[in-house]
């Protein structure tokens, strides 16, 4: 019970509290969180990238704070119950006497320690694991519609946080496989499902766009055993600091005596086997591995508490690692810490400051960064911005959101790394270049879709092809503003080559693409001497513009 924890936890709980809130209010924000930011400003049952939770955590930082502290405010709370939440996962009677050993342990790993204040979504993704952990822990000794439909809320919460949640649920279960035929498990089931329909819905409506780009059409490249295998291997190391070895240790001396200690075992292994086998076919990057950290807080713990030798080895390394990991985080606040070091949440108010100095309160379009345009608009007070994404790029949540229409039309600044005749340009301290002109009403089409039946292609060939042209904007458009073009990509779907089209009408005198309606073209592949190409994409300009992402991946054999 709460009653029964000593003041001195609660004392060191709120000294963490206080660090991260006075962190989070003097660090600007990184990349990511100018991001969620950004999709905090359009409440949504989903995104492009993910799941909503970490927008409605901004959302309601933004009640209580401005700044950055309006975007971490639920992180710094949510990291805190963690805490207390794994607290309460360790039965041993011993504990008490070991608290301090408690908070290194906790403190002293580096990403846990992290999301302790930058708001991303592995931050309610953590949170939500102890919760269901610490209800699936109860639920196993009293099975209770209460604590089943407890388990439902926890099950949807996780999933609404990351995709990625859907591993926690999964080898939970495979460790106690008789909750197929639990009563109260598919009660559990049944709640998270219909708390989880809203997202199910918003997936539908658009298409699928979230986990199509998850599983299909993100890039990728070639395999690489130094980036990909042993680069996994890296992260399992740096998640953990100098305790890793003595926390693997714990791992693998820890037997699943009971249903709770399987449960965290097979989310261990299984979270670290899944994405072990992800490593040969991608770059594995360091917070997916993440999820491992509360199950090991506990094993770690216990482990420690019947072990002399490792309670010593951890509390010590984990002082260190916690030294450490203080005098970096000073360092996310003040750049000179860190000597020539620049990282994220160094120098953007001062870059954005600049730009916003140079066009005044234009609009600012941003050519292929979902990074730059929010964090120029949160420091800039909601100046609206665009990322315009070309065939280079990847598609993201401005991509299916309506933030090209707060810039039609308009004059814009311009900002893009391929721009040659710029108008003005800012050096950022870490050597990023930002080269910008200005556009008088500006005008894209991004959101044109080129869609091809589903149809053999073969590369090189002569064969006409059917197209498909859809409008979905309110006004017609004028062909003669358009250009179309075939990207040929590798297997990997990196760019090789682009060539210009021509198409042909199915009928004559077609001179525009009817607002919210589809046109036929009909058009050949253009032949390349490139080779190694497995995928083709069409791609429109307007205006000039760099080619966009106008039509999907299609395989050519």
């Amino acid at each position: 019970m709460l009653t029964k924890i000593p003041k001195q936890f609660y004392f060191f709980l709120a000294a963490i509290f206080i660090l991260n809130l006075i962190q989070s209010n003097f660090t600007q924000l990184i990349f990511d969180e100018a991001y969620y930011w950004y999709y905090s400003q359009q409440m949504a049952w989903g995104y492009f990238d993910h799941p909503p939770m970490v927008a409605l955590m901004v959302k309601i930082s933004s009640y209580f704070f401005d700044g950055e502290l309006g975007v971490r405010f639920i992180s710094c709370l949510l990291s805190t119950i963690n805490i207390l939440l794994l607290w309460l996962m360790i039965d041993s009677s011993k504990k008490n006497d070991y608290i301090t050993h408690f908070f290194v342990l906790v403190f002293s790993m580096t990403l846990l320690n992290a999301y302790g204040f930058f708001t991303l979504p592995d931050t309610p993704l953590l949170f939500f694991t102890s919760c269901f952990l610490l209800t699936y822990k109860h639920f196993i000794k009293n099975q209770s519609l209460s604590l089943a439909f407890l388990l439902g809320i926890c099950m949807a919460a996780l999933m609404y946080s990351k995709y990625h949640a859907v591993l926690v649920i999964f080898f939970v279960l495979l460790s106690n496989l008789k909750l197929v035929r639990n009563k109260h498990a598919w009660f559990a089931v049944l709640v998270a499902l219909c708390c989880y329909a809203p997202h199910f819905y918003w997936l539908y409506d658009n298409d699928f766009v979230s986990i199509k780009y998850h599983l299909y059409e993100r890039p990728n490249g070639a395999y690489s055993f130094e980036k990909y295998t042993l680069g996994f291997f890296v992260n399992l190391v740096a998640i953990f600091g100098l305790t890793f070895p003595f926390i693997y240790k714990a791992l693998l001396k820890t037997k699943g005596s009971d249903l709770f200690n399987k449960a965290l075992i097979y989310l261990t292994y299984g979270v670290i086997a899944f994405f072990f086998i992800s490593s040969f076919n991608r770059r594995v990057q360091t917070q997916w591995i993440i999820l491992i950290c509360i199950p090991l807080v506990v094993i770690a713990f216990n482990y420690m508490l019947s072990n002399k030798q490792a309670l010593t080895w951890i509390f010590r390394l984990g002082l260190i690692n916690t030294v450490l990991i203080i005098y970096l985080r000073m360092g996310l606040a003040y750049q000179p810490l860190l000597f020539d070091f620049y990282y994220e949440s160094h120098g953007n108010k001062e870059w954005a400051q600049a730009i916003k100095d140079e066009v005044g309160d234009l609009p600012v379009v941003f050519e292929n960064s979902y990074r730059n345009a929010p964090m120029y608009s949160f420091y800039t007070n909601g100046t609206p911005t665009f990322s315009l994404n070309n065939f280079m790029y990847r598609k993201n949540q401005y991509s299916i959101d309506d933030s090209e229409e707060k810039v039609r039309g308009k004059d814009i600044a311009y900002i893009s790394k391929y721009i040659n005749d710029n108008s003005f340009s800012y050096e950022r301290a870490d050597g990023g270049l930002y080269k910008g002109k200005y556009i008088s009403s500006f005008e894209s089409f991004r959101k044109v879709e080129c869609i091809l039946d589903d149809q053999e292609v073969s590369l090189n060939s002569d064969k006409n092809l059917d197209l498909k042209i859809f409008n979905p904007y309110k006004k017609p458009i004028d062909l003669n503003k358009l250009k179309f073009a075939v990207t040929y990509m590798d297997g990997y779907k990196i760019p090789q080559q682009t060539i210009g089209i021509v198409l042909e009408a199915f009928e004559p005198n077609t001179l525009t693409l009817q607002s919210q309606d589809t046109t036929n073209f009909i058009f050949r592949l253009p032949k390349t001497k490139k080779e190694n190409i497995g995928y083709f994409r069409l791609v429109i300009s307007e205006n000039n513009l760099l080619y966009g992402l106008n039509g999907k991946p299609i395989p050519v054999n």
